[in-house]
């Protein structure tokens, strides 16, 4: 049942939260929180998104704040740390964020950068490791199949755990995974996924090995777990780059998960210079459970009053695209 449009805006705060580094183009990440019977939660789809996508990222925080939510079947999420597109030169400073993780994301084929700096960041980050840290690499399609190809040559000596959406489209997936499978790196597709009007595209074209899913992108956690089912294939969830009150909704959905093989990419709060409450990793790890704001932190993070109203006609007119599709 879609709740009243009045009773989201009542209890509505919207945040701007300062980052360490630019990530995925943004110097501040701005959020709409609201509380419903079942605890806080979070709709910041990203501010270049039409209404029709936004839309369901409200119907993932309407699902958590008003419905019971699966059982969890652990009670703490191994994480991984996240490195932008950053100088090689940064990302032991990045990595020092990341208390205790034992795996690393590393941002790749950032538009205007070269693949010789993917090969020093990785390089960068494999040193400051060591031997037994784990890297994975994100492209977000911004490779062509034979670019992806090179790339993943190029970075094979850092012993990669997997490619993230190397490539954009599920027929690029698929050629680059018969070409790469022999090196034994799998791939990995998060917008072949999230962004897709079919998400199961993917796994029925062989496309990919696992799947990286997110719980607003995909409408919230029950969705998300019907969709890996379908899929048949492992899960990594990770963040959109929300609050702490977006993660502990990824949280929830990888401790639903039958099987979790991979840490998530959940530790993104360490991106941020502050935030709503703190979900930091601490040894690798964060728990499972509602997180409800600093009442503090609200006031402190307050969005400026025109980005307040800015969000709150997103919202009204995403409210207004579920009521039709009701």
């Amino acid at each position: 049942m879609l709740p009243p449009l009045a009773e989201l805006i009542d209890s509505a705060r919207v945040v701007a939260l300062p980052m360490h580094t630019r990530f995925r183009g943004v110097d501040t990440r701005e959020a709409l929180l609201f509380e419903g019977p079942e605890g806080w939660a979070e709709f910041s789809p990203f501010v270049e998104y039409e209404d029709a996508e936004a839309a369901t990222w409200l119907t993932a925080a309407i699902d958590f704040a008003w419905k019971t939510q699966p059982a969890p079947v652990r009670d703490r999420i191994g994480v991984n740390a996240t490195v932008p597109a950053v100088p090689a030169s940064e990302v032991a400073a990045v990595l020092a964020r990341f208390a205790g993780c034992r795996t690393a994301k590393v941002k790749v084929a950032e538009p205007g950068q070269t693949l010789a700096d993917d090969v020093a960041r990785v390089r960068a980050v494999r040193e400051t490791m060591g031997p037994e840290g784990r890297i994975r690499v994100d492209a977000n399609g911004f490779w062509n199949v034979d670019e992806a190809e090179h790339a993943v040559h190029a970075l094979n000596e850092f012993d990669l755990e997997y490619v993230e959406q190397p490539c954009a489209t599920v027929p690029e997936l698929a050629e680059l995974r018969k070409r790469v499978k022999y090196m034994g790196i799998p791939v990995a597709a998060d917008e072949s996924v999230r962004k897709s009007s079919d998400p199961l595209a993917v796994a029925r074209a062989g496309a990919a090995d696992l799947l990286v899913i997110k719980a607003q992108p995909l409408g919230g956690i029950t969705h998300a777990l019907q969709l890996v089912t379908a899929a048949g294939l492992p899960a990594v969830v990770s963040s959109a780059l929300d609050t702490a009150i977006g993660l502990s909704q990824g949280v929830a959905l990888a401790a639903a998960l039958p099987t979790l093989e991979f840490d998530c990419g959940l530790g993104t709060s360490s991106l941020f210079l502050d935030d709503v409450a703190d979900l930091r990793p601490v040894d690798g790890s964060i728990p499972v459970g509602r997180v409800t704001p600093d009442a503090a932190a609200l006031d402190r993070l307050a969005a400026p009053a025109e980005r307040r109203d800015w969000w709150i006609e997103r919202l009204t007119r995403c409210h207004g695209v579920l009521e039709g599709r009701a």
